[in-house]
């Protein structure tokens, strides 16, 4: 049995043929972030209070409390992700290499004891940058 005090971190790297600003314009534009993440009403400002909101489904209610903790422009960003009593905190990390930026995403502070919230970042994130890669081939000039 797993104790519930131990916590698991999601880790996710994925090198984008983008350069940095292009990848941080859409993890902090509120209306490019809702084309790959959720719908939102964020804006990059630590301390900022924010929701990302999906269609509710069988045991969640499609509500993600959120709150800025870090920003580095172009370099990093970071938020808590709470969402049915699971509190996590979401980071972002670019670093540019050749011919584009690597991004990592951690998301981390994921309780042991809550399996279905950690598969279920485990597949939304690949799903998410799939759909990030996406916004950034088409929408972002």
């Amino acid at each position: 049995m797993s104790n519930p005090a131990e916590t698991r971190t999601v880790l996710i790297e994925r090198s984008f043929a983008h350069p940095p600003e292009k990848l941080w314009r859409a993890l902090t534009e509120s209306a490019l972030l809702a084309q790959w993440l959720m719908k939102n009403d964020f804006s990059p400002a630590v301390g900022k209070s924010f929701q990302f909101r999906a269609e509710p489904v069988a045991n969640w209610n499609g509500v993600i409390d959120c709150e800025v903790l870090a920003i580095e422009p172009q370099r990093k960003l970071s938020y808590t992700w709470n969402s049915m009593g699971g509190e996590s905190v979401v980071l972002f990390t670019l670093t540019p290499e050749e011919g584009g930026t690597r991004l990592r995403m951690e998301q981390s502070g994921l309780r042991a004891d809550q399996e279905a919230a950690f598969r279920g970042a485990q597949y939304g994130w690949q799903k998410f940058l799939g759909q990030l890669e996406q916004v950034l081939e088409g929408s972002i000039a």
